[in-house]
């Protein structure tokens, strides 16, 4: 027996003798139907017999742990756009809202819902319940943390009210938090302080910005004896400007303040563990930049901070100090929950830093090439430090708006306009399966639009 994603399979990696004589009598499916009942009566079977189905195509053409500096190869990178089902004539560079599964993550939710359709409250609640444990500890595993401070849910704004609305505030207490933060999240804290009298203390944030002391003081100058709690988005979602959070994080616990990170744009984007960041809440979105299934998250609390805060949903025990209280959530597709582990082990396979250094290049790729161009401004910085994938520019004297449909009606360019606070402009998102001629598209479109409005 061999384990695999913490659960036990028959034979020898990838799959053994025996597994391939099944599959010669019936296809991959039907070998499903076939033998699915025999290990049903051993639990610790099925999750991992159903979620590791053999992929011909990539286990023969992906190097599962390519060597060397691959950020230029785009033989490399083609392999990995095949890896997925993006559409080959529509561009998408806006990942940054939510981003597209790998084949063999939409085919794991396909087999696990279908599972869970024969018989509901038995396949769900008996046997893909169980499953859970292995998807928090691989979790854990790309995390850098203990899988005893993982919660498996729904997206980065449920993880991240958890903590707003359980958080044990009184009126007159101050949150600091910034005008360019996410606005799920600040309409939660508007609403706290409506509710409960809390104080919000403002920072508007000047931005883009390579100066990670003055983004940093900018938090400190507003924390006062009566801040309690610092907001921190790690990644600004409008225009991909990355937050210095571990310093700011410091300076915080130095004066007793609990900190709170937003890291919906950056998990499994950038090249970091979650207690890097000496936070002491963190929430994400796994359907962003991991890939997983759409409508997947995950909130991390500081063991020593499970206790006293109270979870969103009703537990039977809202005051203990084990972080399954915060997975209440009522029925939901555990298929979509179980769909994450493949989505773990495609972003393994790339691995964390490989994974960094190709988005940060497209992000700076195309925006070298239209460095030429009159009329553009850039507000994304090109320093690792400070940008990854995500981009932001403007065209002078065009909306954004109209660039955004030029793109998509003439060239089938996908974009997204921003109009917020001090940003006006086009966010610009690749993804994995980006390719630089996908990238060189849309800059001659670029060209095109910039050239005809300066005439």
């Amino acid at each position: 027996m061999e384990e695999l994603n913490g659960i036990f399979i028959p034979g020898n990696q990838p799959y053994s003798r025996h597994w391939f004589s099944i599959c010669k009598l019936a296809t991959y499916q039907n070998a499903i139907m076939i033998s699915r009942r025999k290990f049903v009566r051993n639990a610790t079977v099925l999750p991992s017999l159903l979620s590791h189905p053999p992929d011909w195509k990539m286990r023969s053409n992906l190097p599962l742990k390519p060597s060397g500096d691959v950020t230029l190869d785009e033989d490399f990178w083609h392999q990995i756009k095949m890896a997925y089902t993006v559409s080959p004539t529509l561009v998408n560079l806006n990942n940054g809202g939510v981003c597209p599964q790998p084949k063999v993550v939409q085919d794991a939710v396909e087999r696990y819902n279908q599972l869970s359709n024969e018989t509901p409250s038995y396949y769900m609640w008996r046997i893909l319940d169980k499953g859970r444990e292995s998807i928090r500890e691989k979790l854990a595993g790309i995390s850098g943390c203990s899988s005893d401070e993982l919660a498996i849910n729904r997206n980065a704004s449920e993880a991240l009210e958890t903590v707003i609305f359980g958080l044990r505030l009184s009126k007159g207490d101050e949150v600091v938090l910034t005008r360019q933060d996410y606005p799920n999240m600040i309409n939660a804290w508007k609403q706290r302080e409506h509710r409960d009298g809390i104080i919000l203390k403002w920072i508007d944030l000047d931005l883009p910005s390579e100066d990670a002391n003055a983004i940093t003081q900018s938090y400190v100058d507003a924390f006062s004896d009566a801040t309690k709690v610092v907001h921190i988005t790690h990644v600004i979602n409008w225009m991909g400007q990355i937050i210095p959070a571990r310093r700011i994080a410091d300076a915080a616990r130095e004066r007793n303040i609990e900190v709170l990170i937003d890291g919906a744009h950056s998990f499994a984007h950038l090249d970091y563990q979650i207690p890097d960041l000496a936070g002491d809440y963190f929430g994400t979105s796994l359907h962003k930049w991991l890939c997983a299934p759409f409508g997947s998250g995950m909130l991390w609390v500081r063991k020593e901070k499970i206790r006293n805060l109270y979870p969103l949903f009703g537990s039977p025990a809202p005051e203990e100090d084990n972080i399954r209280k915060f997975e209440h959530l009522g029925t939901r597709s555990f298929a979509i929950e179980q769909g994450i582990g493949q989505a773990v082990d495609f972003h393994q396979m790339i691995g964390p830093e490989r994974k960094f250094k190709r988005l940060h290049y497209l992000k700076n790729y195309w925006m070298q090439q239209l460095a030429d161009v009159s009329g553009i401004e850039f507000l994304t910085s090109q320093d690792p430090e400070f940008g990854g994938a995500i981009g932001f520019f403007g065209v002078k004297n065009m909306d954004p708006d109209q660039i955004g449909e030029q793109l998509l009606n003439e060239y089938n360019i996908h974009v997204v306009p921003i109009k917020w606070e001090h940003f006006s402009g086009i966010r610009v998102t690749p993804n994995v399966y980006t390719l630089t001629t996908d990238l060189d598209r849309f800059v001659n479109a670029i060209r095109l639009i910039a050239s005809k409005t300066s005439r």
